[in-house]
């Protein structure tokens, strides 16, 4: 019982801590990911960096497929942060036996939880939060600690021989009984935690103990596997690659495992033996290690591969909104905006040809536009807000302004069909027309929505032209009616489409506010 306690307070304290140091580091660990990968090499070490930082991998993993999704990452360059996740996963076994082993702080972090706890309740915002991720620290140890005493009753009735002998079909088996505590436990850490401990108890030996952990390494892949289960090709791509990479890397192990143990015991006599935990926590660094090593210069052939296995069918709009990230708030913002920016310069490229440009007009199908609005909305109403990052709740209302804005700017192109088609060949209304298509122009630079100061100052003097210009073609047009040159019917076919003129560019102005107000940080992002 103080055993599966211990092993209760160990995985209590690392969800405590990995929570608090998602919500410290969390935005800045994704900005470092996203600005620093540009290639499979310093996608690995982020990997490892933010892994070993945030203490969770599936962290790492889901940000990694929400830059995919969004278009922000190359998918080569996402597996390079997958394939350093792993290296950074090894970290918690070395806090486990240099601090809690070697040092045995359980008894010293005591003190360490009150004070946690007592900044949890009674301080706010960041403070707060430093407070949870120092209790879930300490807790940590305490666990291990309970382990410890846990294990060292079971001296005597387990032992080495209680387990599969030190044979190939052995360590077959052991590597198993790995993959399935991982399952149960869904904490490759715990599992390490565990096998550490039993070592130092000498229930297991070191090769037995080596065996357990491969199968832990490959048994993480199963959480991997489920969020892939009915996600978005990014996830699926990232599910079955983090699934094969971890099986590959697996397989290595299990064959240099032998290998491994004859070095140490020719170059440094009774090592293992004699350092038994960090040599086994030393073989989870080195086979993951190497296997980043031997994988990493093939990612592109790799990325390949998987890409033709899980093909692109989903919209190019709305392809990176995952259902898997909206247990990240950060990453689900940034994958909404990134669908929101694509969806934006569609329409107003649309818009721009229904207003007669050839240059920066280009038609788009409006019933698939309004399915990637409709799915965009949903995506977008399932975020929650509860981490009390005030920068979040302001992304979002943001975006859902932008995008009621989009939708009703989506009903003036489709449903107004006429009317768009009496303002782009109506003479009287060139002048405004011209000026609203080349405003729309100077925003579409490539594949990219730029958006600035400068330009929505220049939007907002448009709008004043032309809500003047508005009352002169009224008055204009009401004139001719009373002198016979129009009929009543033709005339409010012409009055229709300066209606629909000015309510177009007022919602093309509150779209252009709405994306550049919540989102200083994402002025001219690609949308491809």
């Amino acid at each position: 019982f103080p055993l599966l306690g211990g092993l209760g307070v160990f995985l209590l304290g690392m969800v405590i801590m990995t929570d608090g140091l998602r919500t410290l580091a969390g935005d800045t660990i994704r900005t470092a990911l996203m600005q620093i990968t540009r290639t499979p090499l310093s996608g690995a070490v982020t990997g490892a960096v933010s892994t070993a930082v945030l203490q969770s991998s599936s962290a790492t993993t889901v940000a990694a497929v929400g830059f995919v999704g969004a278009g922000l990452m190359s998918f080569s360059g996402a597996l390079g942060i997958i394939f350093g996740a792993n290296i950074g996963t090894t970290i918690t076994g070395w806090l486990v036996v240099l601090l809690g082993f070697k040092l045995d702080l359980a008894a010293v972090l005591m003190p360490l939880i009150l004070l946690g706890v007592v900044l949890r309740l009674f301080a706010k915002g960041r403070l707060s939060t430093i407070g949870f991720s120092i209790a879930g620290f300490g807790l940590i140890f305490v666990g291990i600690s309970l382990m410890q005493d846990g294990m060292s009753g079971l001296q005597n009735i387990v032992t080495p021989d209680f387990f599969p002998e030190d044979t190939f079909t052995g360590r077959f088996k052991l590597f198993m009984i790995g993959l399935v505590i991982t399952f149960v436990t869904q904490s490759s850490s715990a599992g390490v935690a565990i096998a550490v401990t039993a070592l130092a108890a000498g229930t297991i030996s070191f090769e037995q103990a080596a065996a357990m952990i491969i199968g832990m390494d490959v048994g993480t892949t199963f959480k991997t596997a489920i969020v892939a289960i009915g996600g978005s090709v990014s996830a699926r791509r990232t599910g079955l690659s983090h699934i094969i990479y971890n099986l590959f890397t697996g397989v290595g192990a299990m064959l240099v495992l032998s290998p491994f143990i004859w070095f140490w015991e020719w170059s440094v006599p009774g090592f293992i033996s004699n350092n038994a935990e960090i040599a086994l926590v030393a073989f989870h660094s080195f086979f993951n290690t190497l296997g980043v090593i031997v994988v990493l210069p093939f990612t592109k052939q790799f990325a390949n591969l998987i890409e033709k296995i899980v093909p692109e069918k989903e919209s190019f709009y709305t392809r990176g909104l995952d259902k898997s990230l909206l247990n990240d708030n950060g990453m689900a913002i940034t994958a909404l905006a990134m669908s929101v920016q694509r969806e934006a310069l569609a329409l107003l490229s649309t818009l721009n040809s229904l207003l007669g440009s050839t240059e920066k007009g280009h038609l788009t199908n409006l019933e698939e536009m309004q399915q990637a609005l409709d799915k965009t909305h949903g995506f977008a109403d399932h975020i929650h807000i509860k981490d009390e990052k005030e920068k979040h709740r302001l992304k979002l209302l943001s975006l859902i302004h932008a995008l009621d804005h989009m939708q009703r700017l989506h009903e003036r192109m489709d449903e107004d069909a006429d009317r768009a088609e009496t303002a782009r060949f109506l003479n009287l209304l060139d002048e405004p027309r011209k000026k609203l298509s080349r405003l729309i122009s100077e925003l579409i630079n490539e594949d990219a929505l730029e958006v600035d100061v400068d330009k929505l100052q220049h939007f907002e003097s448009f709008l004043i032209y032309m809500d003047e210009k508005t009352e002169t073609l009224r008055s204009h047009t009401m004139s001719k009616i009373a002198v016979s040159e129009l009929s009543v019917a033709e005339a409010n076919r012409h009055l229709e489409a300066i209606r629909w003129l000015r309510r177009v560019s007022i919602h093309v102005h509150k779209i252009l506010y709405h994306l550049s107000n919540g989102h200083e940080d994402l002025v001219e992002l690609p949308v491809g």
